[in-house]
Formats: structure tokens, sequence, C-alpha cells
């Protein structure tokens, strides 16, 4: 099967088995521990149900829409992913072409293996800066200042990563980039070379050395006094972090689990999302990461209240098939699905999708 004849989501995960490395694979796909979370995400949009509505005028469905005032062609980013050019040598780069492309948006991880420079350099449209603040202020400082100057619209702080979630498959093949790869960011850093200890994970030799754990919502008044750049929360997954997030600032909150590869056993990210947009009342928007596979599921989260949804992995699987081609087909496929999944619910714009549209079988809270 060629990439292009690929007809879903689905079939690029199993062609992307064929183009990556075992480990390579494992560090895209896995989640923490046994994975429960991981799997959740997805059994999440299986549960909740579409109530469409008939005779609508759906002659023309327009997709578009706004993220802190930029336009979308449709309602989709890129999440934040490290280390693209394992599945692809271009990396970084043909994701950000295939997103200026598709007119869609893009959050370029702080571990990029493209620098953010480069990016940027391709970019258009809605990009913003993935975040994590390091024990060093200067590196986290020099960091906020490169993406600013680079252009770049939103910081996105990731905040459920104080340390690394236990991933297992990662563990098991003592996960580490090959020769030539590196975090092209953070070049500058010294001990990234640093031999990890047998049977560990490169990555989290990174993050034990690196990344600052004692991080508390006052941090984000000095993340935010370091440039004029909007504040972005990423990994919120309860109410009460929601209306903290939006008093210390942040203009917009995605709710995220980190695709199940922090705390496994956390709740999956489409059931956190219904209570998180009613805490926030509109006081900042409300985006949803994990688990979109299809266009019904986009569909559900923005029936939720989410004003867009993040895509992870199955960018990975579209890069490592065919590069920017494969990236660009892979939001092709949710493009068409998610135009015919709102004409079929009697939506002809994005503004007509709203909570009337869902039900959850099964649930005790019944229809939203």
């Amino acid at each position: 099967m060629s990439s292009l004849s690929a007809i879903n989501l689905w079939e690029y995960e199993q062609l992307a088995k064929e183009h990556l490395s075992q480990m390579a694979f494992d560090y895209y796909s896995s989640g923490a521990w046994d994975e429960v979370t991981l799997r959740d995400n997805l059994a999440a949009f299986t549960r909740v149900k579409l109530r469409p509505k008939m005779l609508v005028d759906v002659s023309e469905v327009n997709l578009t829409t706004k993220i802190l005032g930029q336009s979308l062609q449709l309602p989709l980013l890129i999440a934040p992913m490290a280390f693209q050019c394992l599945a692809h040598s271009e990396g970084e780069i043909a994701t950000a072409l295939a997103a200026a492309d598709s007119g869609v948006g893009m959050v370029l991880s702080t571990l990029a293996t493209k620098s953010l420079e480069a990016v940027a350099t391709v970019a258009n449209g809605l990009q913003w800066f993935q975040l994590y603040i390091h024990k060093d202020q200067g590196l986290t400082r020099a960091l906020v200042e490169r993406a600013y100057k680079a252009g770049y619209k939103a910081l996105c702080l990731t905040v459920d990563a104080p340390i690394l979630g236990k991933r297992e498959r990662d563990h098991q093949n003592e996960f580490t980039l090959p020769p030539g790869l590196y975090p092209a960011n953070l070049t500058d850093i010294s001990g990234l070379d640093i031999p990890q200890a047998p049977g560990e994970s490169g990555l989290l030799t990174y993050f034990a050395q690196q990344i600052n754990p004692a991080v508390t919502w006052p941090d984000l008044q000095w993340l935010q006094s370091l440039s004029p750049l909007p504040l972005v929360v990423k990994g919120i997954l309860r109410a009460d972090d929601a209306v903290r997030a939006v008093e210390y600032g942040a203009q917009a909150i995605v709710v995220s689990n980190h695709g199940g590869r922090q705390l496994d056993g956390a709740i999956a990210s489409l059931d956190a999302l219904p209570e998180i947009i009613a805490a926030v009342d509109g006081k900042a928007e409300v985006l949803l990461d994990g688990g979109i596979r299809r266009g019904t599921d986009i569909l559900k989260a923005l029936a939720y209240g989410a004003k867009a949804v993040l895509l992870g992995r199955p960018v990975l699987w579209g890069l490592s098939v065919a590069g920017q081609i494969g990236v660009s087909h892979i939001i092709s496929l949710l493009q068409d699905e998610l135009n015919v999944a709102m004409a079929l619910s009697g939506c002809a714009t994005i503004t007509d999708i709203d909570s009337s549209l869902v039900s959850i079988i099964g649930d005790h809270r019944g229809s939203i």
C-alpha cells in the first residue's frame, strides 16, 4: 500500500511500522506504565454518541475558525512532539511546511530536532512554541526571547511533566537519539551527552538533569514577564487548575494528559473537557489534545466546547511514511472527514456545533 492510498489515520499507523525502527516507533507510540490512559484517550470518543440535526442547509460547509485571533482553515493544530527527525530527515521542517500549506496551526517542541529559527522561516499563520521551564532560568529566558524574535505567536507551557512518566517500552529499548540527532534548540547545554545508566532512557536522563520540578503557579507570572507573547497552558485535567491558569494569565488552556505518556490512570482528555469548559466560563479559549483519529472526534470535542484540537501521533505516522506529503495527507483526511461529519450532523459552520449534538451512552451523566 502506498502512503497516499491510505484512506484513514489507522492505515498510516500500520504503514509507519514499516518505515520506523522499533525504538523510534515505540518511542512515538508508547504510553506510561500499563498504557491505560493511552487507550482510554481513544476509547473516550467511542463512548460519546452524536445526535444529528436534520433538514439543515449544508450545501456549503465552512470549517474555518480563529484561535487567539488567528485564522485556521479547520480547528486543528499539530501538537508539540519531540525528535521528529527520528521519523524523517526533514523532521519539524516538513511538518511546519505541511501545516502552513494546509492552513492549520503548529506547536513546536522545545525538544525539536530542527531549531526554532529554522522552523519559523518556513512557517506562517498560527505558530506557537512549546516550553518547559528549566532549572537554568537563563536558558528558559533565552528560549522565550528566541521564540519571540523568530515570530512565534504564543508560548505553550507544558505543566504536566515536572518529571518524566515511566514509559516501559523506552526503558526496555534504552531509548536514546541516534548519532547525528540532537535537541537543536538546546545545543548549548552542557551534559546532554552524558552516558545514560544501563537500562535507562536517554530522555529520562535529560529530564532529571534539566527540567525544574519545583515550578508552581507564581512562576507563570515570571514567564510572562519575559515577553509579550500570550501564554497557553498545556496539561490541565482539573477544573480548579483551569481556573488557576486563567487567574495567572493564561489566554488559552490545552486539556491534555500528554498523550497518556505521563501519569497512567489519569482521566481521558475528552472526559475532563466538559468540567473545564464550565469552570473557565469563556475567560480563556480551551483546546483538546489526545485521541483524535477521526473527523467525528474533532466534532465531538467541539460540541463539548473546545475551540480546536491538537493532533499528535498520526502526524508522525504521515511524516515517517512520506515526509511533508504524508503530513499534508493526514490533515486532508481529517479535513474531509470533519466536512462530512458536520454536514451529516446539520452543521454548516463551526459556530453551529453545540452540546446538543452529543450524548454519553452508558454513563450516569447522560446528555450534557
